[in-house]
């Protein structure tokens, strides 16, 4: 196994290993470690089967379906959500900077995206390092958001799939009550602290005029996604690609249309209230 790091603080590749058999506990740890460090991890080559795709995000934790459930999932698999392509059914629109699925009370650990079929020189992934982003903040306002908590909710994203062909106009059926995280979060496994905010689903900073949430939700997303905080992934078929909720944001360019064939296939693992 070989790691090959890609970005200014951010991405790695990994070498050497074929998902598609399963990998062993030694192998696991390695990636474990390299995810911890990395953040993101770019596999290439990978030749994955859904079920495959379970067993490997398993390892790390259970899988989850998407709570709104709004797209198609695998029919075998439903932990393993769609993303197509294709004529007459364009992919939803993902060009915001977000942390997947931060508006539920345990937001999903990470996800993994396998690019059956991808658009070479489309649709870039962008990687936002959130431990950077905090840590490069000055110091007295890290501290004063040490204490501070943001409101995440779904509404936004609810009515966009409402509208969207990609859905078919499906009615999203439950749409969780907003909830409150720490505008900065610990993370977990790695004990170091990561800006946990985004521009998509955190709707305010918690007893915060509104405009004065505004103006700091914006300056912090700005600091967030400057261009030495970044990597940029350029997808290939056969992809497989990992990044932590707990510490990146990311952003989906959508520079093709539905004539272009793309086909993905996402799983996500079960995390914890971030604190």
């Amino acid at each position: 196994m070989t790691i090959t790091p890609l970005g200014p603080g951010i991405g790695a590749e990994i070498g050497g290993v074929d998902l598609s058999c399963g990998v062993s506990l030694t192998v696991f740890r390695d990636i474990h470690q390299a995810f911890l460090d990395h953040m993101v991890l770019v596999f290439r080559n990978q030749s994955v089967e859904p079920r495959s795709q379970v067993d490997f995000t398993e390892l790390f934790g259970a899988v989850e379906p998407h709570p709104l459930r709004s797209r198609r999932s695998h029919d075998e698999h439903p932990g393993v959500f769609i993303i197509e392509n294709r004529p007459g059914k364009p992919s939803a629109r993902n060009d915001f900077w977000h942390s997947d699925i931060s508006f539920n009370e345990t937001p999903p650990q990470l996800s993994i995206l396998h690019a059956v079929v991808a658009l070479e020189g489309k649709g870039d992934t962008l990687f936002a390092n959130m431990y950077a982003a905090y840590e490069s903040l000055p110091d007295e306002l890290r501290r004063s958001l040490l204490t501070m908590q943001a409101e995440h909710s779904a509404a936004r994203l609810a009515r966009r799939n409402e509208k969207s062909p990609a859905t078919d106009g499906k009615q999203i059926q439950h749409v969780p009550l907003p909830v409150e995280h720490p505008v900065v979060r610990t993370h977990p496994e790695s004990g170091r602290r990561a800006l946990y905010v985004n521009p998509y689903f955190t709707s305010c900073i918690v007893g915060m005029e509104k405009k004065e949430s505004a103006q700091l939700l914006t300056l912090l997303n700005i600091h967030a996604t400057r261009k030495e905080n970044i990597y940029q992934h350029a997808w290939r078929s056969g992809d497989l690609v990992m990044w932590d909720n707990r510490c990146t944001m990311h952003y989906a360019v959508y520079d093709y249309d539905d004539t272009m064939p793309r086909l993905m296939h996402r799983t996500t693992a079960a995390g914890d209230r971030p604190t």
